[in-house]
């Protein structure tokens, strides 16, 4: 007796991957309106601290002052830059005193407020630096470009009760790579959200943790986390290491994986010793920049023989495996051929990728 054919949801059509127009639709009602992992607060703790991020196509500055801030990269005068980026790339700096504008020096306290107008008088109540929302958790620094009413931790409640045991906001990066991927961002996270494609793709991961390879992957538990092959614990080549578990952890902690993906943009992967943090900037509808950045104890980087080269370069095999596997459809679906692609059973967490932009780009 034959078993009945499943029935396959279908994905978003491939303009959705394809057109600039829709990329456009993203960048207003995604990636300005929602809360935007920009990366970790590391390396903005002392005044004057500075980081410049392009998000959705604006220039923004975070700035330690009294207290961590975010503003748009344009002067009140005349809308220079006030940090030069002619490529848009991130930056890092100090500011000595005050955020000086480099065209007609016009000078800003680090709080945003004006300081100073060389030459003439004006109002400076009236001409602040424009402020962006921002809030922190978990060591990780979110922005919100266009004012919303939903607060960072309403966003991230049911993400940061799974994972509430590990330790993010004292861990330090103790390795960062920086990936191009040509690929729209969405085929990322439909990767990231789905294990059917790991027996075929991820050989070296499967050793590890045998239980991608069983049924397509349509039995993981992520709630539990993922057990790992008897006798490992961890994401390296061997599936062991020389350093602790996280304090707080759990007993399956100790010893299963788990993965969170907090829309839009970050993903995380949680070892019991590690933890591997993906931020993913789109560029345009067949380009995403990716930062990886590895995630160690305090204690453990402190330690004379501490090495992160085991995770490090299991996970850039990984990675580099997902990235080619992503391209792939990304040139598939450039096919005149191509309408969508289909959702198996295995895949209901792709699904929601495709109900969380439907209702993001629903016409208000």
């Amino acid at each position: 007796m034959s078993s009945q054919p499943h029935q396959l949801e279908a994905t978003l059509p491939g303009s959705y991957y394809l057109d600039p127009d829709h990329l456009e639709l993203e960048r207003d009602r995604i990636f300005r309106r929602e809360w935007f992992c920009v990366g970790r607060a590391e390396g903005l703790e002392q005044k004057g601290d500075y980081r410049l991020v392009n998000v959705a196509g604006d220039s923004l500055l975070l700035v330690m002052s009294d207290e961590l801030r975010a503003f748009h990269n344009v002067c009140r005068h005349r809308g220079s830059e006030l940090v030069m980026s002619p490529d848009g790339s991130e930056q890092r700096g100090r500011f000595q005193a005050g955020i000086r504008c480099p065209y007609h020096s016009w000078n800003y306290k680090l709080n945003g407020e004006l300081h100073s107008t060389p030459h003439i008088d004006v109002d400076k109540a009236c001409f602040s630096l424009h402020r962006v929302e921002l809030d922190t958790w978990g060591g990780f620094v979110f922005v919100r470009v266009a004012p919303g009413t939903q607060s960072l931790a309403d966003m991230l409640a049911v993400s940061a009760a799974r994972i509430r045991r590990y330790p993010l906001a004292d861990l330090a990066s103790g390795w960062r790579i920086d990936y191009s991927v040509a690929a729209n961002w969405k085929v990322i996270l439909e990767n990231y959200n789905e294990c059917y494609h790991c027996a075929g793709v991820h050989p070296e991961l499967c050793k590890i943790v045998p239980a991608f390879r069983v049924n397509g992957g349509a039995d993981l538990d992520w709630e539990e986390g993922i057990p790992q092959k008897d006798g490992t614990n961890t994401f390296s080549f061997t599936g062991l290491t020389k350093r602790a578990p996280f304090p707080g952890l759990d007993d399956n902690e100790k010893i299963r994986h788990k993965g969170e993906l907090i829309y839009p943009n970050l993903m995380l992967s949680l070892s019991m010793d590690h933890a591997a943090a993906f931020t993913l900037w789109p560029r345009s509808p067949q380009r995403t920049d990716i930062i990886c950045e590895f995630l160690f104890h305090p204690d453990e980087m402190a330690k004379d023989d501490f090495d992160p080269s085991d995770a490090v370069e299991f996970w850039d095999l990984v990675n580099r495996q997902d990235w080619a596997i992503c391209e792939s459809v990304q040139r598939g679906m450039n096919s005149s051929v191509f309408e969508s692609g289909f959702y198996g059973p295995m895949e209901d967490w792709s699904l929601d990728i495709r109900n969380y932009v439907r209702e993001r780009l629903a016409e208000e």
